[in-house]
């Protein structure tokens, strides 16, 4: 049994129990002894410590044979979006019946073929493309470009291979979303929160789109509109507070300017305290470029 629950991140199922010759005495004892810790109706962990992907496989198992992780649940797992969040449900599609579950969300979908189901972590799951055409349904469009650029970036899918998904699938809740964020282009792919926070003042100011993440000349830089030849770098603490990231960045400033573009660096504090100074002062530039 204990083979079984290593397949299965530490987790097994009444019938499999029964089938290795326990009975239904022997399945509660164990219960009572904490042996066994019911994770769902008949899904049980084997041991006290569930492993990081326990809650994922456990809805899997409760919901049936067809049942995949999926939407917000499958991006997390896929490693498109935050990490799996204890106190949200389990996000599981099936396309049968209608199993309910304490700490799972059930999805029903007629319009989701074989294909589009494979496995992560020994767990199922919807594919990268399925995966992100029904995240397009629960999130704003900001996330949804977030982890487009990440699916992109990590080669887990490409622009043609999302298009040609879409064409199977032209009226699927998500897919005008989907396709609006494949029509304009690569999203950008940023690296911290700082950075999306002032993605997102450049996009509520109207700006032009930013190159992010970049390299200009030797340097990786945060964001640089090359038309303008201006260059924005945003300071967090945790990556800008010692003496050596200070000289790093000052003589990375000064190689930019000595290129002759303009450098623009932007704080936290800044993004909080004045977001219209930030906006005006990068607008100069930008103008003046």
């Amino acid at each position: 049994m204990s083979d079984i629950a290593r397949r299965q991140h530490g987790l097994v199922t009444r019938p499999q129990l029964i089938d290795a010759g326990a009975s239904a005495k022997m399945i509660r004892l164990r219960v009572k002894r904490g042996r066994l810790r019911p994770m769902h109706q008949g899904v049980f962990l084997f041991g006290s410590v569930a492993p990081p992907l326990a809650r994922a496989m456990a809805a899997c198992l409760a919901c049936g044979p067809d049942a995949m992780v999926s939407h917000r649940s499958a991006a997390e797992l896929w490693g498109l979006v935050g990490a799996p969040a204890e106190d949200r449900p389990v996000v599981v599609t099936v396309t049968g019946g209608n199993r309910r579950r304490a700490g799972v969300e059930v999805r029903r979908s007629r319009t989701l073929a074989p294909g589009e189901r494979t496995v992560l972590d020994r767990i199922p799951i919807t594919t990268v493309d399925r995966t992100l055409l029904d995240l397009a349904v629960d999130v704003r469009r900001r996330t949804l470009e977030r982890a487009v650029a990440e699916a992109l970036a990590r080669g887990l899918t490409s622009d043609r291979r999302l298009v040609n998904f879409l064409r199977r699938h032209p009226r699927s809740p998500g897919s005008g979303k989907l396709r609006a964020v494949l029509d304009a282009g690569a999203p950008p792919r940023t690296r911290s929160e700082a950075e999306e926070r002032f993605l997102s003042l450049v996009r509520r100011a109207g700006m032009p789109r930013p190159e992010v993440n970049v390299r200009v000349g030797p340097w990786e830089v945060d964001f640089y509109w090359p038309r303008a030849r201006v260059v924005v770098e945003v300071d967090g603490y945790a990556s800008h507070h010692s003496g050596r990231a200070f000289e790093r960045d000052r003589r990375r400033d000064g190689d930019l300017i000595a290129r002759g573009l303009q450098v623009m660096r932007v704080t936290w504090r800044q993004m909080d305290d004045e977001p219209e100074g930030v906006s005006f002062r990068l607008g100069r530039l930008l103008g003046a470029g």
